[in-house]
Formats: C-alpha cells, sequence, structure tokens
C-alpha cells in the first residue's frame, strides 16, 4: 500500500530548509517553498515557478499541498459573500465575506461542525466532524482577501473565528493560523485587526489571553 504522503504545509521553514539539506540541494531551497507556499499561496507545485523542474517532481513525490476549493459562492446585495468550502476529505465548511463602509470582514470556521450545543447556533445541529488544520483556516483568509479585492476594491481589514465550530476548542490550529496571518511572511495584518468570538470555554480564554 503507498504510504499516504504529508501535507507540505505542516512542515516549519526551517523542517523544509533541513529536507533539502538532507536531499543534496542548498538550504535556501526550503526558503523559496516556504514563500510560495505562504505568501504567494501556491496551490500547486508546478506553480513554483522559480524552482527547478526537477525539484518541484521531487516535492510533488514526498508531499501535497491540501489546498481549499471554495465550491458555492452565494452574492448578496449588500456585498456579503458567503463560501462554501470544500477540505481536502470532502467535507465542507462555511466562510463569509461581510462589508461595511469602512471595512471588510471575514468570518472564518475553525471546525468541521461543533463539538458544543448552543441553541442559537444552527452549526449545533451537526456534530463535530474534526478540527481544522491551521493551513485550512488560513486559506479561508486568503481566499476573502481576493474576494474583498475584486468585490470592494480593497484589501481584507478585519478577520472574526466566529464561522463554524468553536475556535477554543481547537486552540492550538487557531493561535497557529493567526501566526501565519499576522506574520511578514504570510499576510502581514495586524492582530488587532483579529477577534476570537467564543461560546465560552474559562480555562481556554484564560490561556488566550496569557498567551
Amino acid at each position: 500500500m503507498e504510504t499516504q504522503k504529508k501535507d507540505i504545509r505542516a512542515l516549519s521553514k526551517e523542517q523544509l530548509r533541513d529536507f533539502f539539506m538532507t536531499n543534496g540541494d542548498q538550504a535556501f531551497r526550503g526558503n523559496q517553498v516556504y514563500e510560495w507556499l505562504w505568501s504567494k499561496g501556491a496551490h500547486t507545485f508546478d506553480d513554483m515557478t522559480n524552482v527547478a523542474k526537477s525539484t518541484r517532481q521531487m516535492l510533488g513525490e514526498n508531499f501535497v499541498i491540501n489546498h481549499i476549493k471554495v465550491d458555492q459562492m452565494q452574492r448578496s446585495s449588500d456585498g456579503t459573500v458567503k463560501n462554501a468550502v470544500r477540505l481536502h476529505d470532502g467535507l465542507v465548511v462555511e466562510s463569509v465575506l461581510i462589508p461595511t463602509n469602512t471595512r471588510t470582514t471575514a468570518c472564518v470556521s475553525s471546525q468541521v461542525g461543533c463539538s458544543l450545543d448552543c441553541n442559537f447556533c444552527a452549526t449545533a445541529r451537526l456534530k463535530r466532524m474534526r478540527n481544522l488544520n491551521p493551513d485550512e483556516i488560513y486559506d479561508q483568509v486568503i481566499a476573502i482577501d481576493k474576494e474583498s479585492r475584486l468585490y470592494h476594491n480593497h484589501p481584507l481589514s478585519n478577520i472574526v473565528f466566529m464561522g463554524m465550530g468553536e475556535p477554543l476548542m481547537n486552540y492550538n490550529n487557531v493561535l497557529k493560523a493567526i501566526d501565519m496571518i499576522i506574520s511578514p511572511e504570510g499576510l502581514g495584518m495586524s492582530p488587532k485587526r483579529i477577534t476570537v468570538s467564543t461560546s465560552g470555554v474559562p480555562k481556554m480564554i484564560k490561556k488566550l489571553s496569557d498567551d
């Protein structure tokens, strides 16, 4: 049986650099690939046009890029955009672009379904299937940023974790996604423009404030 390939975006920049050195290449190649994966949002290894074809083939033999796909998109008359986002394993989550006169906000999901049972929330009718990975959260933001530029002529200004799932029940992956969103090597957004909304997980609220 063929071993399942690892999603390359689970690797840190240092791990990518080590991979190339282990395979007889130079460490800076890891920097190039890391930039393509995060800052440039490459969907395939063939998108990495300044990387040699043989290197791209080697990456394809060892890794995959489990990029999301916006399966369906609905636009309302007030400019709101609702995305049905299909994940690599076929599961679907929602993300929303919410415009006002002064900003555009991305409402992103952190879980497929939810483990809580809030009676005010439609997602409570869905059982939690799994947590989203950091790259799957990040991809939602990138997709909405592109829609903001296309439909509202300016980049995404704010993010709120208020989509499907309880973000504090997927704490580590949400924090990793935020780290990349605010990183100059990622989206470079100010942390002041990011809101983590919670139904109330006291222990994790305290941890979030500490972190």
